[in-house]
């Protein structure tokens, strides 16, 4: 078993840990980071969805009512996201959900993380689109809100789009560098300052260090390349600091599985579980109507039949955000590719098995779908009910998992997703336009690919495991920056108010470093692209 030292050891190579590391390496500390999954570059990303290549970097954990989709490599899930890069609206740091008074911390509005998202959007960069980088199935949606008497608009992108070639493979990682990960950006700039970055490295415990001038130990084993669940060998790292940054999913269960070993940790650790409200819905387009009513035409043979042409997002309405609407009532309706390998999750209307001949024939138009993902107002309902023997989730096969996240949805987030549905119906289903179809016609089991809150930031210790600089509460040096911090669903993609919020916490994080007598320093400007 190998033993090391480093200043500061950041868990997770995703927004949340990539973000910190940059400024500390930066800064002058000694900075390790340890990621579980694979390193690839653009070369090693392949437009195939053969086992063996992007379940090498996806992992898809099923729960008990929820499934999570997850970024398994370095750089998180920045390689495998849509890149749809949105600032959360103001009326989202004002939520108070099921506790009647206000979940973020009282210094956390939009307006105090303005600054921070400034600095991501620097980074990375965030592209502000215009309608010719929208794909035909965004101007399909565009189409279909002016005709019912809405707005839509392009979606602001962390994509390159000189270089883009559209080619819709994003889940796979980009071949052609023009999304703008953190592989491109933070983490090569941490290395250049001297970051050390270990793949296949996977954090099962944290407990105090024996080793003087060091606060915390951290357990970790090493991953078979080839074979995940297998462990080729293991090691243990002290650190001054850490920073925990393994996800939604996996930093719950590395502060479970360390309560014991740290003298307890804070109630609220895996608990206030959130989906981000997603619910996604297919609606199966009349391509005749698409031409008679929309005016849209493709080709001579074809009015749209294009879902998979171009990226993934590109257009949304944003037309349901009112700040003057009641909580669970504020939604995003976002257009949205997803890979033929879950077409069989579109269902007929009443019926509920992904078999048989109507739903091959569903299927079968699968061209003529489009695809939306409504980001509503969920409760925050979910929790971690157990611990597994290693790792964040009991590995099935390469890919696939089963993890002890719970999710009931309470009446309040089956009323948001209803009104979604009922949004998305009154525009796709004018005039006979489209058939709409939830991927589930009942409202569980969820899918989501934004997974929040589970160790969460806040003001109340009971409700709270986080203070407001993400620092685990009774815990000095230990800090939360990932997903896991974020106290609500935002009715926006979550990623770059993760990166905000992480860049809000790194001068705390720097502070506590100093404490312990390091020389290190915060004053570092973003990444240039």
């Amino acid at each position: 078993m190998s033993v090391e030292t480093t200043d500061v050891l950041v868990i997770g190579s995703g927004f949340g840990g990539a973000i910190p590391a940059y400024y500390l390496a930066a800064g002058g500390a000694r900075v390790t980071v340890l990621e579980r999954g694979p390193r690839l570059s653009a070369a090693d990303f392949s437009h195939s969805l053969k086992l063996g290549s992007y379940n090498r970097i996806v992992d898809v954990i099923r729960g008990d009512g929820i499934s999570v989709v997850a970024g398994n490599c370095v750089g998180g899930g920045s390689v495998v996201y849509f890149a749809a890069s949105l600032r959360a609206p103001t009326f989202a740091f004002e939520r108070q959900g099921s506790l009647g008074r206000r979940i973020w911390p009282a210094d956390l509005t939009r307006s105090a993380l303005d600054p921070w998202y400034d600095r991501v959007e620097e980074a990375l960069p965030v592209t502000r689109t215009a309608w010719p980088d929208v794909s035909y199935a965004g101007g399909v949606l565009a189409a279909a809100c002016h005709r019912a008497g809405m707005t839509c608009n392009p979606v602001p992108l962390a994509v390159d789009t000189r270089t883009c070639t559209n080619c819709n493979w994003m889940l796979s990682g980009c071949h052609f560098d023009a999304k703008r990960s953190l592989l491109l950006n933070y983490l090569p700039a941490a290395e250049a300052y001297g970051a050390s970055i270990r793949p296949l490295h996977e954090v099962q415990t944290l407990s105090p260090s024996n080793l003087p001038g060091y606060r915390y130990t951290a357990t970790f084993t090493i991953l078979d390349p080839d074979d995940y669940s297998c462990t080729a060998s293991s090691g243990v790292f002290h650190a001054k600091v850490i920073v925990l940054a393994a996800g939604a999913v996996g930093t719950p269960i590395i502060l479970k599985r360390s309560a014991l070993l740290l003298g307890g940790i804070p109630e609220a650790v895996g608990r206030y579980f959130s989906g981000n409200g997603d619910r996604v819905s297919v609606a199966d387009i009349d391509d005749n109507k698409a031409r008679t009513l929309l005016g849209l035409s493709r080709s001579n043979e074809a009015a749209y039949q294009a879902l998979p042409i171009g990226r993934p997002i590109t257009a949304a309405t944003f037309d349901f955000l009112d700040p003057g609407k009641p909580e669970f009532s504020r939604f995003t309706l976002q257009q949205i590719y997803f890979p033929p390998i879950v077409n069989l999750l579109a269902q007929q209307s009443g019926q509920t098995h992904w078999f048989g001949i109507s739903q091959r024939n569903l299927r079968a138009r699968w061209r003529s779908w489009l695809t939306l993902l409504a980001m509503t107002e969920d409760d925050s309902e979910g929790f971690f009910s157990s611990v597994p023997p290693t790792g964040s989730f009991i590995r099935l096969a390469p890919g696939i998992g089963l993890g002890s996240m719970c999710y009931r949805p309470t009446a309040r987030t089956r009323g948001a997703w209803l009104k979604a549905d009922t949004a998305i119906r009154a525009i796709l289903e004018k005039d006979g336009l489209a058939q709409v179809r939830p991927w589930q016609e009942e409202v569980t089991p969820a899918v989501t690919a934004h997974p929040l809150g589970s160790v969460r930031i806040g003001d109340d210790p009971r409700t709270s495991a986080l203070t407001s600089a993400h620092e685990l509460r009774g815990h000095p040096g230990i800090f939360v920056t990932d997903g896991s911090a974020l106290p609500a669903a935002l009715t926006v993609n979550p990623s770059l108010t993760i990166a905000a919020l992480a860049e809000r916490a790194t001068p705390g994080v720097i502070n506590c470093l100093k404490g312990m007598g390091a020389s290190v320093h915060y004053g570092a400007p973003p990444p240039q692209p």
